[in-house]
């Protein structure tokens, strides 16, 4: 008969799995977990804060967003909330690919106004983390899809802010055409970096 593996011994397989590989910009980090897979499916821990905080991250989250988009090309971003009510983000996708970018607005940075890019997709099974003190958007890459991420502050209307997706200071190379891509109201009226308000510390 075969002998089943502790559930103690399961848990630091999986710990194990994780990998975090810092982007150019190191405070932005990309993550993979593992999944297991076999004629049923797959099984992953997308996220265990012990695994995380065993490799250096040492986060709480209070929610978690979800966020559907039927078409190619919608553009959510870029956006951030200011102190008290920061939020470090750990973002993944469900479904389809996204075009993730992550801008620098600490404002004693030495890479201020700097930003790292990164494809994520539900094929790649990798997340992006963007800590607090970085402006936030993506790009949709597929039709339908979805991204889930999870934050350490709540929403904040009153702490709501963002940077124009288009500012030519970020010098940002999205991957498809203005004319394709779809934002809100909102998202087009946001300011520039220079105008941008209650930016980090």
């Amino acid at each position: 008969m075969r002998m089943r593996r502790p559930l103690s011994m399961l848990a630091s397989f999986i710990m194990a799995a994780l990998t975090v590989t810092p982007l150019a910009i190191p405070a932005v980090k990309l993550i993979v977990t593992q999944r297991f897979g076999d004629a049923r499916g797959f099984f992953s821990e997308t996220y265990s804060q012990q695994a995380f905080a065993d490799a250096g991250i040492e986060l709480s989250f209070v929610q978690d967003n979800h966020s559907r988009s039927p078409a190619l090309g919608t553009l959510r971003g870029l956006h951030y909330q200011s102190a008290p009510f920061a939020q470090d983000k750990l973002v993944r996708v469900t479904r389809g690919r996204i075009f993730d970018v992550a801008v620098d607005i600490r404002l004693n940075s030495p890479t201020f106004g700097r930003h790292v890019t990164a494809e994520i997709s539900a094929d790649a099974w990798n997340q992006i983390l963007v800590p607090a003190g970085f402006a936030h958007g993506f790009v949709t890459l597929e039709p339908d899809t979805e991204v889930v991420y999870k934050v350490s502050k709540p929403y904040a209307p009153a702490h709501d802010h963002g940077i124009l997706w288009s500012d030519p200071a970020l010098d940002i190379v999205w991957p498809l055409a203005r004319s394709t891509m779809t934002l809100s109201d909102k998202d087009m009226r946001h300011p520039l970096l220079a105008h941008a308000k209650a930016l980090s510390e």
